[in-house]
């Protein structure tokens, strides 16, 4: 039969493993391949064959690239199997573990387009999510991987919201939306030590508005506090305090905030018409 080929080993890797778990039929088994190990590429060989040995492959674990190579083989030669919308998936599983992420998106990509009634393209677009999101480099770097894993991850979300993939692709997504806001967190704070104040404002800006949500709000609010009283928008500092301190009241921010609007014999309090008013909703 056609070795079962998503057992211990995907198991470990929790819903990513459940997903092709799923995919697992129940087949005769059949012996293996004991054939030459350097088989010609391009002779028809029987689907359970190079399936088979696709799978002991991937099974053994020290070459996922060839792997993917002998899955795509199984489509290459059977492209109208059952079987090849399976090795389809598998190749671009192996891909993913290979860390070969473009031709992992690229195999996902294919999948979806060809099988788009699929009830593994949920599994397909969360792979292609994960692709794009252990691509995720630095804050100090270029974040087009981030935007990219938060649009497959969301197309998730919105699509198949109660599949078994949708909760860590939320989980995924606030993540990588607080890698975002740090970045922007990141440049603000260059801005702000170069005396750059309405560079750096705009940058916290951004982030109490775009990234309600994240870690760094505290802190953005706070650097929005303290470049308003450089500026002279008292109240719009003190409108930002108030904020702050409605939100974060325990935090180390609003006091060193406090201190600030204090120390210029201002108090935190609401002001009509402030920007963070028109932004934070409720709060004024």
């Amino acid at each position: 039969m056609i070795r079962q080929t998503f057992g211990a080993t995907f198991s470990q890797r929790n819903s990513l493993m459940r997903g092709l778990a799923a995919l697992a039929v129940a087949l005769p088994l059949l012996a293996a391949c004991s054939g030459d190990d350097e088989p010609a590429p391009y002779v028809e060989q029987p689907v359970e064959d190079l399936y088979n040995t696709a799978a002991d492959t991937l099974a053994v674990g020290d070459d996922y690239e060839l792997a993917a190579q002998q899955f795509e083989e199984v489509e290459r030669q059977h492209p109208y199997s059952v079987w090849a919308s399976k090795a389809q998936l598998m190749s671009a599983y192996s891909y993913y573990l290979a860390n070969e992420y473009d031709d992992a998106i690229s195999a996902l990509d294919r999948f979806v387009a060809l099988h788009p009634g699929s009830p593994e393209v949920p599994y397909a677009l969360y792979l292609k999510g994960l692709s794009y999101y252990e691509q995720i480099s630095d804050v100090h770097r270029d974040q087009k991987m981030t935007k990219d894993a938060l649009d497959s991850l969301g197309e998730v979300v919105r699509r198949f919201p109660d599949s078994q993939y949708a909760r860590d692709a939320r989980l995924k997504i606030d993540l990588a939306n607080d890698h975002l806001a740090g970045k922007e967190m990141t440049i603000g704070r260059y801005y702000l030590s170069k005396k750059n104040y309405l560079a750096a404002l705009n940058r916290f800006q951004t982030v109490v508005r775009d990234y309600q949500t994240t870690t760094h709000v505290p802190e953005a609010l706070h650097r929005l506090v303290e470049i308003n009283l450089v500026l002279g928008l008292q109240k719009e500092a003190q409108a930002t305090g108030a904020v702050l301190g409605y939100n974060f009241p325990g935090s180390d921010w609003y006091l060193d905030s406090y201190a600030l609007l204090t120390g210029e014999d201002l108090r935190p309090e609401a002001q009509e018409g402030s920007w963070i008013g028109s932004v934070w909703d409720g709060i004024f």
